[in-house]
């Protein structure tokens, strides 16, 4: 499995669950303040309450700002809203209305650091209720994780966190993710395992992330755990069915791997790299070489699996080590032609020299050597070989003296030709 991927997609979804980008009060205007702060969403928060009045030599000013925010033109926002932070008269609220609406102006014209800097004039100026206050400081750790501020993006999130004494899932989801991107894994498990269940277990995505962190974390047991459960959920879902067995295999639970894939191929639920593992699978438990050779069998057949070198190389192995010679040798001459080297042609022609089929195997190694190979000496001997099986005692002779050019069979050449053609 390789979950890196998968979670850069999954992390990806965590961050655009989280709240909106603009305030409610600031969409809906300051009769929209006014409503929102009959919901208190932040009741245990440290902060203490802020006056949400204006100056009243500020609202002409800050009444251009909201009617440009509310037409959507953005550059002027900006334009009026450093005004209306930069005038003398302006107090605590005015500036961090102001810069509220300058940070979602700038998000909308892609100026993302712009937008994190206003977020965090807003906030410093302290002036709105905490309503808007924290919304916007979750805005700003959002925004600092797209631009790949990770540390600052923690930072905020945690502050939040504290700051509101408020366990939010979103939040912890948000920070989780973070966590993984950094390859914090136990600590983004510890804290998506929460958010999962503060939220109920709602977000799929939180909770493939959770899998994915105890995967990287290599707390195979925890992971195997909620892959089941999970699984127990969602016995159709193909993905989550392969990386269960695979988490199987990796606490070396080779039987309930294979079983668990088993149902999968059953079911036709499984896709290549699902037939690729079983077979691999019982390729490596002794004793089940007939179900390797059944499980490539059922895919060729069922084009899912691509004729190639490594499938017929991995049915040639199953055959041999389960004494069905013939039917190794053809898997091994299906796969020939398909090779762009000479292993297979190679290791075709050790085969066919065990049979005594010497003028075959001869063949295969001087294919193979045409191809070329890695230990060219091997196929030399190969062909020594069949020439004395052929009654050829000069090209017996022949190819143990290119062998000896080998390092690989050198020793072996020179001694045999020393003690039987007189070098």
């Amino acid at each position: 499995m390789n979950p890196t991927t998968l979670i850069k997609t999954l992390f990806l979804l965590v961050a655009l669950s989280l709240v909106a980008a603009a305030p409610a009060e600031a969409q809906r205007g300051r009769r929209g303040q006014q409503e929102a702060k009959k919901e208190q969403l932040f009741p245990n928060a440290t902060r203490e309450e802020r006056s949400q009045k204006a100056a009243p030599r500020m609202q002409r000013d800050m009444a251009k700002l909201m009617k440009a925010y509310e037409e959507e033109k953005f550059s002027e926002v900006v334009s009026v809203g450093e005004s209306v932070g930069n005038n003398k008269s302006a107090g605590a609220y005015e500036k961090s209305w102001a810069y509220q609406l300058i940070g979602i102006a700038k998000a909308e014209l892609n100026d993302y650091p712009g937008a994190i800097e206003a977020y965090r004039k807003s906030l410093e100026a302290n002036g709105l209720d905490n309503n808007a206050h924290f919304q916007i400081m979750l805005q700003l750790g959002q925004l600092q994780y797209q631009e790949d501020k990770f540390d600052d993006a923690l930072a905020t999130l945690d502050r939040v966190l504290s700051e509101t004494r408020k366990e939010d899932p979103q939040t912890l989801a948000l920070k989780g993710g973070i966590l993984y991107q950094t390859e914090r894994y136990d600590e983004a498990a510890t804290v998506l395992k929460r958010a999962i269940e503060l939220d109920g277990g709602a977000h799929d995505n939180w909770v493939q992330m959770l899998l994915a962190s105890y995967i990287n974390a290599e707390k195979f047991d925890q992971a195997t755990a909620l892959g089941e459960e999970l699984l127990a959920k969602k016995p159709d879902d193909a993905r989550l069915l392969f990386n269960v067995a695979t988490m199987y295999a990796q606490n070396d639970q080779y039987d309930k791997a294979t079983g668990l894939l088993e149902t999968g191929r059953g079911r036709g639920l499984l896709d290549e790299k699902g037939y690729r593992q079983l077979y691999a699978l019982y390729s490596n438990m002794e004793g089940h070489e007939a179900k390797a050779i059944d499980v490539i069998n059922d895919g060729l057949g069922k084009n899912i699996l691509k004729p190639g070198v490594d499938i017929y190389t991995a049915l040639g192995q199953a055959y041999y080590f389960s004494d069905q010679i013939p039917q190794a040798i053809d898997a091994y001459q299906k796969g020939v032609p398909l090779a762009t080297d000479g292993e297979m042609a190679l290791n075709l022609s050790r085969l066919l020299s065990n049979e005594e089929r010497y003028a075959e195997s001869r063949k295969m190694a001087q294919d193979a050597l045409a191809k070329g190979i890695r230990r060219p000496g091997d196929a030399w001997v190969i062909i020594g070989r069949a020439e004395h099986g052929l009654g050829n005692r000069a090209g017996l002779i022949a190819a143990y003296r290119e062998a000896a050019k080998f390092p690989e069979t050198k020793q072996t050449a020179e001694e045999w030709l020393k003690k039987n053609a007189g070098r």
